[in-house]
């Protein structure tokens, strides 16, 4: 028996959907890959456990810096290493993936663990491929296949080869369970692991609790896989981005150097007057096209929508790349135009089809940290350095740029050429 799918396709409908109907549209469709590794415990669960975990996820993270001047502070740190590790190349060229990876990484694992993880050290490389493998596990046919035939989830094999990638990120939280409890004062944590680790010993009385190891790790593991592939990947794409239109990265680092200057690291105090460089950072998102539709949502009741009786448990699935592309909200929506973020006076505009961490209840919980992530980190490299396309390789426009996304993420190489000191104050 098939089962009734909606699509949602441009901005207003998306967000009709999402916003002004947001509590019809905000549960899950049962995944049965998805209850396998996430044990129940998850976002993508359909049951409500959702709604608490989020309201104490959003509290725990705003806690250990989410946000705040504490986490920009983390950032600058990673920062320093990530510049020094460039310099390193001494302008040749070299893939940043790793690099970029690192340091996002690291940060994301000061908030969750409390600890500065190792640029050199292989088992961080292996984690980031492991978390860059699990990300894109859903979309394999292996998955498929076991969505639409839920019975071969039993077979041992199936799963040890499904899974594989995932029982590698869940065994790396589960050393840090383990760690914490032994150094724990569950009335000072330090981290946001001890801060979940004492919000099962207030609920350990408790027979229906949310709150156990089990969900500790699958919210550790959906976190930090969550927060490290899609931002370091994004870096990776706006740096891409300016090898291939010099103008707009030379307009960006003018605008940064009157701004700042060569000495101090950019700031979060110094977006409002960055205004372009702001622009080209989210013209780079949205370009990229990070999730192209979001995740899957259902129906938590039979709704009237826009003409239609769409009936409760119906799979809706929202298109965001028909949102970022929407040529009744963009100018050029074709074309690269930080423009599009730009008022008539040059000052930042903030545009409401601009959605690549989805709308409504179930919008992404990480939004403001990567938002902090990508304009300090993005700032500051195009403060210290000059991307260039390595020797050979052709110039790409905005539609190839897009075409090629999987290969850029992945193989594309760049050089990175310090700036001076004097071509900086020019």
């Amino acid at each position: 028996m098939t089962e009734p799918i909606v699509v949602l396709c441009g901005y207003e409908v998306v967000k009709d959907a999402l916003m002004n109907h947001g509590e019809q549209f905000s549960q899950r469709p049962r995944i049965p890959t998805y209850v396998v590794y996430n044990k129940g415990y998850a976002f993508s669960s359909e049951c409500e456990f959702w709604r608490p975990m989020r309201r104490f996820l959003l509290s725990a993270l705003r806690n250990f810096g989410m946000g705040k001047k504490i986490m920009e502070n983390q950032i600058h740190e990673e920062l320093c290493d990530l510049i020094s590790a460039i310099s390193q190349t001494g302008g040749k060229a070299f893939n940043p993936t790793n690099l970029l990876g690192s340091a996002v990484n690291s940060t994301i694992s000061y908030i969750l663990f409390g600890e500065k993880l190792d640029y050199q050290d292989p088992k961080l490389h292996e984690l980031i491929m492991a978390i860059r493998k699990h990300i894109g596990n859903p979309l394999s046919l292996l998955n498929q296949i076991c969505n639409v035939f839920p019975v071969l989830l039993k077979l041992p094999l199936i799963n040890d080869k499904l899974y594989k990638d995932t029982f590698d990120v869940h065994n790396f939280v589960r050393k840090q369970i383990s760690r914490h409890r032994e150094s724990v004062d569950l009335n000072s944590p330090r981290d946001f692991m001890d801060y979940f680790l004492g919000k099962i010993k207030e609920e350990e009385l408790k027979t229906d609790s949310l709150f156990n190891d089990t969900s500790l790790e699958v919210m550790a593991s959906g976190i930090m896989a969550a927060a490290t592939d899609t931002t370091s990947t994004t870096l990776k794409f706006c740096l891409i981005c300016m090898t291939h239109f010099p103008e707009i990265q030379e307009k960006v680092q003018r605008e940064i150097d009157e701004v700042v200057g060569p000495d101090r690291c950019p700031g979060m105090q110094d977006r409002p007057q960055l205004p372009y460089t702001n622009a080209v950072i989210h013209e780079c998102q949205r370009i990229y096209d990070l999730a192209p539709i979001a995740h899957y949502h259902a129906l938590s009741e039979d709704t009237h929508f826009r003409g239609f009786m769409l009936p409760k448990g119906t799979t809706v699935i929202p298109f965001l790349s028909s949102v970022l592309f929407d040529p009744t909200q963009w100018e050029t929506p074709e074309d690269f135009n930080p423009g599009h973020f730009l008022d008539d006076k040059g000052q930042f505009k903030a545009n409401p089809a601009f959605m690549p961490f989805s709308a409504g209840l179930r919008m992404c919980l990480g939004e403001n940290l990567a938002r902090m992530e990508l304009f300090l980190f993005i700032s500051a490299l195009l403060q210290k350095f000059t991307f260039t396309r390595t020797p050979g390789s052709k110039q790409l426009d905005c539609k190839s740029l897009r075409n090629n996304k999987p290969a850029i993420i992945v193989s594309s190489e760049l050089c990175a050429v310090p700036r001076s000191t004097s071509s900086v104050t020019k």
